[in-house]
C-alpha cells in the first residue's frame, strides 16, 4: 500500500471524528431532541458535518488505495457511509434526522471498532 503514513493520518482523523460524534450524541435520547430543541438542532448540524468529513475521508482513502483497503473490511457498508456524505453535502435539506439518530445509536460503534482495527493493521 502506498503512502501508509497519509492513510493512517486520515484514519486517525476519522477516528477522532467518531469520538466527537459519540460525545455530542450522549445527551440525545430520541430523534425528537434533534428536531424540537435549538440545542438538538445544533447537535444535529455538528454531527452531520462530521459525517460529511468522514465520508469525504473514506473517498480519499479509496482513491489512495485503488479501493482495495476498505474492501478488506466488509462488515461495514462503506458505500452507504459515502452515500450519506453525498446526501448531507448536496441535499442537506432532505436530510432525515431519524436516519442520523439511528446511525449514531446503532452503527457508530461498529464503525469505530473497524477504523481502529484498520489503523492497527496498517
Amino acid at each position: 500500500m502506498h503512502n501508509k503514513i497519509l492513510i493512517k493520518e486520515i484514519l486517525e482523523q476519522i477516528e477522532a471524528a467518531i469520538v466527537t460524534i459519540k460525545e455530542r450524541f450522549k445527551p440525545v435520547e430520541s430523534v425528537d431532541y434533534f428536531l424540537d430543541t435549538p440545542q438538538g438542532q445544533e447537535k444535529l448540524d455538528s454531527i452531520c458535518m462530521l459525517f460529511i468529513a468522514i465520508g469525504e475521508s473514506l473517498k480519499k482513502i479509496d482513491k489512495l488505495t485503488d479501493k482495495k483497503l476498505l474492501r478488506q473490511y466488509d462488515n461495514i457498508d462503506w458505500k452507504a457511509i459515502k452515500g450519506m456524505r453525498d446526501i448531507l453535502s448536496h441535499h442537506y435539506f432532505d436530510m432525515n434526522a431519524e436516519a442520523i439518530f439511528n446511525v449514531c445509536k446503532d452503527d457508530l460503534n461498529e464503525l469505530h471498532i473497524t477504523i481502529k482495527q484498520i489503523i492497527k493493521d496498517i
